[in-house]
């Protein structure tokens, strides 16, 4: 693991100088985020959208990210150990700033509440926030009310359901949050309002959300991790541009530059430089789009206005890099269009962002559940060289998604439809 940061530490230094982290936001220039749970932080669905979402919406700020979530876990552990084993092992290792929990599926027990196994839950969650603040002074926790049990498109198995149990223990969390000044983030609400939208619309999609009523699909987790960063005070702006056709101007450019602007015939061309990336989604996934429309996701998370006005009445085609990326009338264009919500240049470049977020953790995942763990006590003398090797990988492709996620000169075209 220090392989790993020492390798990223050259190119984070190159960047850092060049914007820092905004005032309002979170995480800050040089914090190393850990998210720990169970089998839905082991998922890594929830985290790297946040992941991709901090690197896309804020490409010079200097964070990392190591996802420590083990199946079956309990506020006392569990396959992977004690909870004090695991804290030293896969938390306190990697000497993080930030930190983020999420604790409750397992230690309900699937049942109806039960004071007993509920006062667990809370000393065990008690005893994490004692051995965190000590061990690591000055961290800052974020702590996550559990997920939801899908008691939505599918009938509780008893009276009540279980997700009102979670929601009991939830209640805890917050009032944890407030005793021990912890950050605390509500992902089970958010996504229990999506569900009850998502069920009216499609029932049978709206069951894929969360499939088996435990494991959230991506769907379930974007809308998780967007909780998670609204907690963390996220902006929703990607970028705002407004341009005055009529006389040539530009009149508004937030997060980005506007140059070149041109008429060109009854059209115009302009160039774009960015300072972030939208957010990408994968269309072709019913059930996400479906969670992203029953939500508030993009009004909240994923704004890229742009707003042409004084166009002559009529149709016109928006292109990008040479690329089509719609067809809009004059009056969607003075109203406003969201550039996040299509296929534009900006969204594949982020989408290549998140493969490479997701390929860093596959192999951080690898090192740490089939060598580390499962090898630690046959005492082999390659195990170190092995961690380190995988170490270097995972740093390399750091690199990559580091400079991946830096925003490029777009050249934009709006015309007249034929």
């Amino acid at each position: 693991m220090i392989t790993y940061f020492r390798h990223i530490a050259l190119f984070i230094f190159a960047v850092a100088a060049l914007g820092a982290a905004p005032e309002n936001f979170h995480l800050k220039n040089g914090d190393r985020v850990v998210f720990y749970g169970d089998s839905i932080t082991e998922q890594r669905l929830y985290t790297t959208f946040a992941e991709t979402y901090v690197l896309t919406r804020f490409p010079k700020l200097n964070v990392s990210f190591v996802h420590s979530g083990w199946g079956g876990d309990r506020v006392t552990g569990g396959g992977g150990g004690s909870i004090d084993v695991r804290l030293k092992r896969d938390v306190f290792a990697y000497k993080p700033t930030v930190m983020t929990i999420m604790l409750g599926m397992n230690d309900g027990r699937y049942r109806a509440f039960d004071q007993s196994i509920f006062d667990t839950y809370a000393n065990g969650y008690r005893h994490i926030i004692r051995s965190v603040k000590q061990t690591l002074p000055g961290i800052r926790i974020t702590v996550l009310q559990p997920s939801p049990y899908d008691d939505v498109t599918r009938e509780p198995g008893f009276p009540g359901g279980y997700n009102a149990v979670l929601v009991r223990y939830a209640k805890f969390v917050a009032d944890l949050a407030r005793e021990e000044n912890l950050n605390v983030a509500d992902l089970n609400t958010p996504v229990v309002a999506a569900l009850v939208k998502a069920q009216e619309v499609n029932p049978q999609l709206a069951s894929r959300i969360i499939p088996d009523r435990v494991h959230p699909g991506a769907g379930g987790h974007l809308l998780m991790a967007a909780a998670l960063l609204k907690a963390w005070n996220a902006p929703a702006v990607v970028t705002s541009v407004t341009i005055d056709a009529a006389n040539r101007s530009v009149t508004e450019a937030v997060n980005t530059s506007v140059t070149e602007l041109k008429a060109d015939g009854s059209g115009l061309t302009w160039v774009q430089r960015d300072g972030a990336l939208p957010m990408p989604l994968n269309r072709k996934d019913r059930a996400l789009m479906l969670a992203v429309q029953s939500s508030d996701f993009m009004e909240t998370m994923n704004q890229q206005p742009l707003k042409v006005t004084g166009l002559a009445e009529g149709r016109y085609s928006l292109s990008i890099d040479g690329e089509k990326v719609g067809t809009f009338t004059s009056r969607e264009l003075a109203e406003g269009i969201n550039l996040a919500s299509l296929p534009t240049p900006m969204a594949e470049q982020a989408a290549a962002v998140h493969d490479l977020t997701l390929k860093h953790n596959n192999i951080h995942y690898a090192r740490w559940r089939q060598v580390e763990v499962p090898l630690e006590s046959l005492k082999l003398k390659t195990i170190r060289p092995a961690m380190d090797a995988l170490d270097k990988l995972e740093a390399e492709i750091v690199l990559q998604q580091r400079a991946q996620a830096q925003p490029k000169a777009r050249a934009y075209r709006l015309a007249p439809e034929q």
